[in-house]
């Protein structure tokens, strides 16, 4: 069975119920879903910046709550030598972007984003587009 680790863009989308993520996840199973450190990070940098930071914080924490959190130390290595190629190829993106794709990498996941252009420069990783824009 795969499993899935999903990006920032996707647990926002998530949690404001947009493209239908929850019958995705459901489709894939709860249990094969994941989302690592830095995304918890960068949801909870949303949250304080938040002008309702107390609905919000417990929106995220629940949301968080469903679905196993992976550490990022053991990836550190591959964010190693990724940034370093992307930067011998002059190919610069966010380390936000390379920790989390580092993880997907490391951990043997799908990587679920919307954000294909940036984390398409990271190999080797197999990564899903979920969204659906019309």
């Amino acid at each position: 069975m795969k499993k899935y680790l999903l990006d920032t863009n996707i647990c926002i989308f998530y949690m404001k119920g947009r493209y239908q993520l929850d019958e995705k996840i459901k489709k894939v199973g709860q249990k094969n879903c994941y989302i690592s450190e830095i995304t918890v990070a960068e949801l909870l940098y949303g949250v304080s910046r938040s002008g309702n930071k107390e609905k919000h914080l417990k929106q995220t924490a629940d949301f968080i709550s469903q679905f196993k959190v992976m550490p990022i130390y053991d990836a550190l290595p591959i964010f190693a030598d990724q940034k370093a190629a992307l930067c011998a190829r002059g190919e610069l993106i966010d380390d936000f972007d390379i920790l989390i794709g580092a993880t997907a990498i490391h951990g043997g996941f799908v990587m679920v984003t919307e954000n294909v252009k940036h984390l398409n420069h990271l190999s080797p990783i197999t990564i899903e587009n979920w969204i659906e824009r019309f």
